[in-house]
């Protein structure tokens, strides 16, 4: 029987998946040392946004409801009122 690899890929799910099903110590012969990083964030930029519970309550009920996450309702909103700002301006 042919053991198993570790894949070749920069999908984090897919890695973890991987290792949610295998034992690290039956692959030490293919692992190396990295120095460095070794994932990227993608291009985009984090912002934290503090709220309130009672307001981190109420986006949680409303992506509920639109059946999405928080975080891409929340982007939503903020590209919407980014677009009718940037809009109005060049009126």
């Amino acid at each position: 029987m042919k053991r198993r690899r570790i894949p070749h890929t920069d999908s984090v799910r897919e890695l973890a998946a991987f290792w949610d099903t295998h034992e690290l110590t039956a692959f030490n012969r293919e692992l190396e040392e990295v120095h460095g990083k070794v994932f990227e964030r993608a291009a985009g930029a984090a912002v934290i946004v503090d709220l309130k519970p009672a307001e981190a309550a109420a986006v949680k009920q409303l992506a509920k409801a639109s059946k999405i996450g928080c975080k891409p309702l929340l982007r939503k909103w903020i590209v919407e009122r980014l677009h009718q700002e940037t809009v109005g301006r060049t009126r």
